[in-house]
């Protein structure tokens, strides 16, 4: 590292030939913060939805806004994705993974997961274009999210496993 925050770029030498680069790369993934539901009805199943334009399901949630408690922010979305007015001390914090972003090139999503239980219809608004509910024993026969597909629904299988 130089004195002014470069670093050595290791990945490209030629002899005689080096580059510094900033320590933050435009080539380096960007993050999004999100809050995302597990949201269960009463057989269990799980809740997934799939944005206008879209292929991949994946959990309802979305970003976190500057200074917007997680846990507020999943209320927020699930009212205006899903017309759901949920109550933020019901949601059961689980866990917080990350994954590559199924709709955003070049972004990782960290979300922060919460659990809620519903009894209630739920219909698709905003920007939400399809909502089904999968049982998560098996492997619905849909596109999942990276999320989806690698963190949230084994971390759930697990926990059904556990109490099994």
């Amino acid at each position: 590292m130089t004195a002014d925050g470069r670093a050595w770029d290791p990945w490209f030498f030629a002899p005689g030939i080096f580059r510094l680069m900033p320590l933050t790369s435009d080539a380096s993934p960007r993050t999004l913060h999100i809050a995302a539901a597990l949201l269960l009805n009463a057989q269990g199943q799980t809740l997934l939805v799939r944005k206008r334009g879209t292929t991949a399901f994946m959990q309802p949630g979305g970003k976190i806004e500057a200074g917007e408690e997680p846990v507020h922010a999943l209320a927020r979305e699930l009212e205006e994705e899903l017309g759901l007015q949920v109550d933020p001390a019901q949601a059961i914090f689980l866990s917080q993974f990350s994954a590559p972003a199924a709709n955003e090139p070049g972004f990782i999503v960290h979300a922060q997961i919460f659990q809620l239980s519903i009894d209630c219809a739920v219909c698709p608004a905003a920007e939400i274009e399809e909502v089904i509910w999968v049982d998560p024993a098996t492997d619905p026969a849909v596109e999942l999210a990276p999320l989806t597909r690698e963190h949230i629904l084994p971390f759930y299988r697990r926990s059904l496993s556990a109490f099994a």
